[in-house]
């Protein structure tokens, strides 16, 4: 029993008054620490997870729903008797704090804390059930510090690793992005182009972990499957082989990586990426160099998206040399092409135009050769009359000694030659690529490296970390890094041989670093002598449900997944995957207005009246555009605090429940905030109206029988106690169980007076509200404290149990029947429940609606569809 006290109030007023409820709970469950957890190995633990905020300074209605959604599902389970961790904390380092503190001329640092105060106040207003002793943020030294602990042992392993680089640069946020944060080509934060760069980087090798990634992938059973198929898709395993196409020159080879080498006889040129180093060397000296080097520039500035996509015109130019296919003999000129990329296998690609529309296209274009290597069975394709290339399956032809095969079949036959004549061996490619995760930003944790002009690159000793991030560097114009500059950061001493003049590492890890792990320091938040617990990990892990966006289906938790084998293979965990259960809640969407003289304008700018909207500041007839994500940029959104003052924060998180499923976009309605109002206020009216009189009732046990409304309603609260429960554990289903506790409210207002005041009916009211109050705790816990308390109940709510559902009492006495003639309705009658198929039909038959529509024809068929439904023939 959680320890609960505090000094009861005054008694229940008549109406509702959500700001005084709200403030008294709030105050109460802090005072008694109610959401305050430890591990307690004889109790059963639930994790439940919202993926945590980047403190902007206020939250908004994305959030509102996240945590709302995670809220329910902690509370509920706490009451099912699960020891319950449900913590809170702030993604507080990267780019946006820093663009946003430049911006606003203030540090990162004050403007972090800062939002972080805010934002606390913030989520505490709206009740949300969060062990608050603990919060962790990023950006303190303390969290850091073990994430550079980790780098350094990582460092001596070898799983972290540094070299020169074309990376992508964001020149807005002046620093690096890893392939996976390059959306469309442009940068996934601010939207501006991505840029080639070459620098030197620090990376993790996350690609020795991509087959174990990959094959965890089917191990995911409470993931969406659109997120597992993002994270197979993104990982992206191809198996094939690769092929040695020696340069003609006789200077070297060029390796190629391909699924298809059962087409390798038919490859008449090859295409290398404009990003490969080879294509300016190769063309160096030719007459090809200075349109080959402007091209390549071109093409790099150019979306890497879309480049790759089918409808985007294929073009390329010739290097000015030439490889040997290594099959057919044939001299191949070589191109570098738009279609072609570095991040996909070696970075060239054997165009074989007969058997790949992309390379068919680009043939056709450019007038080069096409070599038909593979027909289908029963007819002969000719290359002159093409129009398109040919990729289903077929037998080998002009393919010397391997003439005749399957082209299946030859795919094992080949790469058996390549390695049998050494030319190439096989091999598997993956899409994804190790983890670049050095950043040339100030706000982020330093990455713990010396350079002496001795010992080299030096790892920073263990006893010498936190390598702290002085908090009070002048930011400098342009977004520029001021480490560099910052001599009492850079300057030190070599750990290695003491030499006074070493220099510290200026870029700072990727923030995502910070976000790989978090979730298991919360399980021994303040811990000081490690990452974690390892006992406590052992016992709060892994997450038992995890809620967050979409948007995070694969950078987010695929470097969680990632980071939870590193930690694995240090012996600090046990388990390979993170989070077991996964919900990827919809967003929170809205319309736009438009005004003609004044643009996009926010809520609070049109003036309703009438059925008419108009600009308030120009009165003009506004656009109303289409429903979009609720974005500051659009002005379409909707501040949570406004609605906390005027409706209260369970009003809100009534309304973002029972609005839409959660996995859906929850469209926004003033109108459905104001139906959520109205209905808490029904229900405090409901409780008011019978309190005195069921104050000291026991609820109805079940002891004896009931009949007529009482027995009816006695079985509606068992069949809601169903409802929701299956609705909440079975599917997230939030809107539908809220709407099963609307239809018991109903029922309880529909018994008559004289009926509940009766012994009986007092005990089996007392049942009902009691039910609708608890059912409704998880979703509106201060309305449902309150009322909980009214009825004379000690302690929280939330130390009350959830309610079981008796199958017995769920059972009808009758049953509709709705019955149909030729097939359409023609009346309902009900039944007794345990009535027999034959009973059924004559009861339709002797039907006086039934009868007319006969009207004396002879019946030909009497069909019983599983006691609900009767369809008589004639």
């Amino acid at each position: 029993m959680l320890r609960f006290s505090y000094v009861k109030r005054e008694a229940m007023h008549k109406e509702y008054d959500p700001e005084s409820v709200e403030s008294k709970w709030q105050g109460i469950w802090q005072d008694n620490h109610l959401f305050r957890v430890e591990e307690d190995p004889a109790r059963k633990k639930y994790y439940l997870l919202e993926m945590f905020p980047y403190p902007s300074g206020n939250i908004h209605m994305g959030h509102v729903r996240n945590y709302t959604i995670g809220d329910v599902v902690a509370r509920y389970k706490r009451m099912q008797g699960y020891n319950l961790l449900h913590p809170m904390g702030w993604d507080a380092f990267g780019m946006p704090a820093e663009n946003a503190a430049i911006a606003h001329k203030v540090h990162p640092a004050k403007w972090t804390y800062q939002n972080i105060d805010t934002m606390r106040t913030q989520l505490k207003r709206l009740g949300f059930s969060y062990d608050w002793d603990r919060e962790l943020a990023t950006c303190k030294p303390e969290y850091y510090r073990w994430e550079q602990w980790l780098f350094v042992k990582m460092f001596e392993r070898g799983m972290v690793y540094r070299k020169k680089a074309s990376v992508n640069w964001c020149e807005n946020c002046r620093t690096v992005l890893a392939n996976e944060q390059v959306e469309a080509g442009l940068c996934w934060r601010c939207s501006a182009v991505v840029v080639p760069k070459e620098l030197d980087q620090w990376f993790f090798r996350i690609t020795d972990y991509a087959d174990d990634l990959l094959e965890y992938c089917d191990r995911l059973p409470g993931w969406p499957d659109k997120v597992v198929t993002m994270q197979e898709n993104w990982i992206g395993k191809s198996l094939g082989a690769e092929i040695y196409f020696p340069l003609k020159n006789g200077d070297g080879h060029i390796p190629v990586f391909t699924t298809r080498q059962d087409t390798v006889f038919g490859a008449t040129f090859m295409c290398m990426a404009p990003e490969h180093p080879l294509v300016v060397k190769l063309a160096g000296g030719t007459e090809q160099e200075a349109e080959v080097r402007a091209f390549v520039e071109r093409i790099r500035g150019q979306d890497k998206a879309k480049r790759t996509s089918d409808d985007y015109e294929k073009e390329g130019i010739f290097v000015g040399a030439y490889c040997i296919n290594p099959f057919s003999k044939r001299r191949m000129p070589i191109f570098t092409a738009n279609f072609a990329l570095m991040e996909y296998g070696t970075g060239a690609v054997m165009a074989v135009p007969a058997h790949d529309q992309r390379d068919f296209e680009f043939a056709r274009k450019y007038d080069l050769d096409i070599i038909v290597v593979i027909q289908p069975k029963g007819e002969t394709l000719d290359p002159q009359t093409m129009t398109e290339a040919y990729v289903e399956e077929g037998v080998l032809v002009r393919s010397g000694p391997f003439d005749g095969l399957e082209n299946v079949k030859a795919l094992d036959a080949i790469a058996d030659y390549l390695e049998e004549k050494k030319i190439g061996k096989r091999t598997v490619n993956f899409r994804l690529r190790d983890w670049g995760i050095s950043r040339q930003r100030y706000w982020g944790a330093p990455i713990p490296i010396v350079y002496c002009e001795k010992c080299g690159v030096v790892p920073v000793p263990e006893e010498e970390l936190p390598v702290i991030l002085p908090e009070d560097a002048r930011m400098l114009k342009g977004g520029k890094s001021p480490l560099p500059e910052l001599e009492s950061f850079v300057k030190t001493t070599c750990p290695g041989c003491g030499h006074p003049d070493a220099r510290r590492e200026t870029d700072t890890m990727d923030t995502f670093v910070e976000s790989s792990w978090y979730f298991e320091r919360y399980c021994s938040a303040h811990n000081n002598q490690g990452m974690f617990d390892k006992k406590a990990v052992e016992y709060w892990m892994p997450v038992d449900q995890y809620i967050g966006g979409i948007e995070h289906a694969i950078l987010h938790l695929l470097y969680s997944r990632y980071f939870t084998r590193v930690l694995r293979d240090f012996g600090l965990v046990t388990y390979k995957e993170p989070f077991t259960r996964l919900l990827t809640q919809g967003m929170v969407c809205k319309e736009t207005i438009k005004c003609a003289n004044h643009g996009l304008l926010f809520p609070e700018e049109v003036v309703e009246k009438d059925r008419s909207r108009t600009c308030k500041h120009c009165g003009s007839q506004v656009e109303v555009g289409r429903v979009e994500k609720m974005s500051k940029s659009k002005k379409n959104v909707v501040d949570p605090n406004v609605l906390i003052e005027k409706y209260g924060a369970d009003t809100l998180r009534l309304f973002c429940l029972f609005a839409a499923p959660p996995e859906r976009d929850l469209d926004w309605s003033d109108q459905g905030v104001e139906g959520a109002y109205r209905f808490l206020k029904r229900v405090w009216r409901l409780v008011a109206e019978h309190v005195a009189h069921i104050q000291n009732v026991k609820p109805f046990d079940g002891g004896e029988e009931l009949a007529g409304d009482l027995r009816t309603l006695y079985r509606k609260t068992h069949q809601t106690i169903k409802r929701v429960t299956n609705d909440i554990e079975a599917r997230y289903h939030f809107n539908t169980a809220i709407s099963a506790v609307m239809e018991l409210v109903n029922a309880i207002q529909a018994v008559k007076e004289g009926i509940l005041s009766t012994p009986d009916g007092a005990s089996v009211l007392r049942l009902s509200l009691e039910t609708v109050i608890v059912l409704l705790s998880p979703i509106v816990p201060h309305l449902a404290e309150e009322l909980w308390e009214a009825l004379g109940n000690s302690g929280s709510v939330l130390e009350a149990a959830w309610p079981t559902y008796r199958e017995e009492a769920i059972a009808e006495d009758e049953i509709l029947i709705v019955v149909q003639v030729n097939g359409k309705v023609r009346s309902r009658f009900n039944i007794a429940a345990d009535a027999h198929e034959d009973a059924i039909k004559a009861a339709a038959l002797a039907d006086d609606r039934i009868v007319a529509r006969i009207g004396g024809r002879p019946v030909k068929k009497v069909i019983v569809v599983q006691k609900k439904l009767v369809n008589v023939v004639v």
